[in-house]
């Protein structure tokens, strides 16, 4: 699945997009540049993806047409394609770029040599993309059937039945349909694809700047791989990422308006396919970026007055037939015109930071950023130099509008201009969330700005300041990205295949509930109804067994018939954990989670004591309850809590580096946590960690090894992610656990999330299971002292 997920896959969208980009060439009179085909595209085969999942009998036919457009494009444009393989060395640039560009974006899962996508759990919105583009190819736009209690019909009801922008999604759900690749794994795939192909208008935009060959592709590079950008690109904001390409294309069609603004009115198929194309993916928003090339091509045209007047009928027949190419390949967004524009208005004026622990600086428009997390200062020396990279990114840009200026690039210098005063303006009205979006948009227009000055260095004679520059300005970046790509996590592979795994086993015997916090399981449980309690949509009628949007999920708590509607539960391995109600039975067992089935016309318990499973129960309690199940002709039914040895964390020996924060055990460097257990029988016993576990530790008992844990993250703290056990066999008596974390290393996520919250021991076997036992009330005495997690009284058959 590697293989064809992060090779095959973005090889068959990049040749697609190439493909269409050659048929939107020769439609609109073979002028486009090389380096815009992919962008061109792309934006094409958005509007292909908007128009056939629009209606609804024809989505699962998407992949095809797409196939179709791409592949009759290379077709049609074989001539071209051999004649740029045959001058292949005078491309060299230009073909490398786009490939260096995506191992770039795709380096943490290229080096990781499994699928999987980057920037795990830091914004969860990426769940609901591949959730919605798996089902916009499954289903299209149609939502009239969906099931509005659980979850899965609720996130798909409140984004996309309310006009949220479908045409990146739909792509991605069509492409990766087309190869046979599941959503999740394409993911990372399609945002490092695309994003990739902004090195083209990157590229052609550096060569107007009066660069060229190594200098040119160094800062087309850096354009399209800044520090912010990266962030986006790691955590799959996929909307964004597919807008970026399409706003610095506009920008290129601007500087090489001499090539088509005087021709006919074909002539403007791929820029009205590109604003169409960003519209579909960003909404109405990207209106905003479109005004900007728009201007400028006007003012283009009233400046040259011979042209203006020359042919103004001409002006007049592209503009109606750009307004008609627009309205027909955005016919979606166009449709609900006033809901998209209610949902722009909303990520605007909205308080919701979203992931944002606070507002973004405005200098990390400059591309820079030399610590982990885009989200928090760099620290010591790191920020240090992050600043002293910065000013010079700034001065090189003011240095490169007065190169811009003098070369008489008055088109290119208008649309940069227009740029930054259109980040100002939008960063002044916005709230935190859109303001980031708007810097993360503008970074690369500010980072070609700095490489203009480097422009400028190399016609003034000079070259050696120009090329210190150049590397402060290419070597900042790439050090950004360096950092995040080390210290980001990674999504768990073998845990979301167990999750599709579940999914085809138990298909359309939904709902489910599901107690996990983990909104990707809406993707990977789509066939079953899913319904999370802790999940921003959480099932309705279940309220009161979870703590809120990502915390613990207790199955025993609320109303004991509002679980009559979920033949399935679906939890998470843990014996830590509580077990659901006696009506659920243990169906399936797997390394990560089990599923419970309700038993065939299992009554609901009409009373339900919960108890922490620690302490002895009082006999007063269950006399109470079985008084209940007296008057009721019930039973009683006991959950004995697993048996479990805690070991005590809080009386470990650890290194100096590993510091103890609230509940939390934190690893960020190498070192190691020793701490002693005991053990009152002997046999095989199961260790388990909770915690957050990026990179690899050792687990020894007593000194030898018994296996290492790493990969193994849950992306919420507040809920402890526990792991597969590791198996050991004890003899009786006093033992020790250390959890060691060897020297960092260059792997992806080796820097990542490094986080010890618990350690206990279980037999192995059923041993580690939560056991119940049917008593009748008569017998409640023999219940008194005895330690439980729930008692029932459960109506007899």
């Amino acid at each position: 699945m590697f293989f064809l997920s992060a090779l095959v896959y973005p090889v068959v969208l990049a040749l697609l997009c190439v493909g269409a980009g050659l048929a939107i060439d020769r439609a609109s009179g073979g002028f486009l540049p090389g380096v815009l085909l992919p962008v061109v595209g792309a934006a094409a085969l958005i509007a292909v993806a908007q128009l056939t999942t629009y209606v609804p009998g024809a989505a699962p036919a998407t992949p095809h047409a797409l196939a179709v457009v791409g592949v009759g494009g290379l077709a049609l444009g074989w001539p071209r394609v051999r004649l740029i393989a045959r001058h292949r060395r005078e491309h060299r640039w230009q073909l490398a770029l786009p490939v260096l560009a995506f191992v770039v974006a795709l380096a943490p899962v290229l080096f990781a040599g499994r699928p999987t996508f980057s920037a795990y759990m830091v914004l969860t919105d990426s769940a609901l993309h591949i959730m919605g583009a798996d089902y916009l190819i499954r289903h299209g736009q149609h939502y009239a059937h969906l099931d509005l209690v659980n979850s899965y019909g609720q996130y798909i009801n409140s984004y996309y039945n309310n006009n949220y922008p479908t045409g990146a999604d739909a792509l991605l759900g069509g492409s990766a349909f087309l190869v046979h690749v599941p959503v999740i794994w394409a993911f990372q795939s399609f945002n490092a694809c695309i994003l990739a192909a902004a090195s083209g208008p990157a590229w052609l935009l550096a060569r107007r700047l009066r660069l060229d060959g190594i200098w040119a592709a160094a800062a087309a590079l850096a354009a399209t791989v800044p520090a912010l950008v990266y962030a986006y690109e790691l955590f799959g904001s996929v909307k964004e990422i597919t807008a970026l390409p399409l706003i610095l294309a506009l920008g290129a069609l601007v500087v090489v308006h001499s090539r088509w603004l005087r021709r006919g009115p074909r002539a403007v198929i791929p820029l009205a396919l590109i604003v169409a194309g960003g519209v579909s993916a960003l909404g109405v928003a990207f209106g905003a970026w479109a005004i900007v090339a728009v201007v400028v091509l006007a003012g283009v045209t009233v400046a040259d007055g011979a042209l203006a007047r020359r042919h103004a009928g001409r002006s007049l027949v592209l503009v109606v037939s750009g307004a008609i190419i627009l309205l027909v390949c955005a016919w979606p967004t166009w449709h609900h015109l006033s809901g998209s524009v209610q949902v722009a208005q909303a990520v605007v004026n909205s308080p919701n930071r979203g992931n944002l622990v606070s507002p973004l600086r405005a200098i990390q428009v400059f591309g820079v950023w030399l610590g982990g997390s885009y989200q928090a200062l760099p620290g010591g020396t790191s920020l240090v130099i992050t600043y002293a990279l910065i000013i010079v990114t700034a001065l090189a840009a003011v240095l490169g509008a007065l190169h811009v200026v003098r070369i008489r690039e008055y088109p290119l210098a208008s649309w940069l201009a227009l740029m930054v005063v259109l980040g100002v303006v939008v960063t002044r009205l916005g709230g935190t969330w859109s303001d980031a979006k708007t810097l993360m948009l503008s970074s690369p227009v500010f980072i070609l700005g700095a490489w203009a000055g480097v422009a400028a260095l190399r016609s003034g004679g000079h070259r050696l300041a120009a090329l210190l520059v150049a590397v402060m300005l290419a070597g900042g970046v790439l050090a950004s990205d360096v950092l995040q790509y080390h210290d980001t996590d990674l999504a768990p592979t073998a845990r979301y295949d167990e999750l599709a795994a579940i999914n085809s086993r138990f298909a359309g015997r939904g709902p489910a509930l599901f107690t996990d916090f983990d909104e990707y399981a809406l993707y990977e449980l789509r066939d079953l109804d899913v319904g999370g309690p802790d999940f921003l949509d959480p099932p309705k009628g279940l309220l009161g067994i979870d703590t809120g949007h990502g915390g613990k999920v207790d199955v025993t708590r609320g109303r004991a018939a509002a679980l009559r509607v979920y033949p399935l539960i679906i939890t998470r391995r843990d014996p830590s954990t509580i077990r659901p109600p006696s009506a659920y039975r243990l169906i399936w067992g797997g390394t990560y989670y089990q599923v419970w089935g309700r038993r065939a016309g299992a009554p609901a318990a009409i009373a339900r004591y919960r108890l922490t499973g620690t302490r002895p129960v009082a006999c007063r309690r269950v006399r109470a309850i079985a008084n209940i199940a007296t008057a009721h002709a019930a039973t009683l039914v006991t959950a004995s809590p697993a048996d479990i040895v805690r070991i005590d964390l809080a009386a470990a020996h650890r290194s100096a580096s590993w510091k103890h924060v609230a509940v939390w055990y934190v690893m960020p460097a190498p070192g190691h946590l020793q701490a002693g257990f005991q053990i009152t029988r002997p046999g095989v016993w199961d260790v388990w960690l909770q915690g957050e576990f990026m990179p690899t530790v050792n687990v020894q008992v007593d000194g030898d090894l018994i296996g290492r844990v790493g990969g193994q993250v849950g992306g919420d703290p507040v809920v402890p992610n526990t792991t597969t056990p590791l198996r050991v066999s004890l003899t009786a008596g006093r033992h020790s656990l250390a959890i060691i974390r060897g020297g960092l290393t260059l792997a992806p996520g080796d820097g990542g999330s490094a986080i010890l919250i618990s350690a206990f021991l279980t037999p192995a076997g059923a041993g580690g299971q939560p056991q119940l036992h049917v008593t009748p009330p008569a017998q409640w005495r023999s219940l008194c002292g005895r330690r439980y997690v729930w008692i029932e009284a459960v109506p007899s058959r």
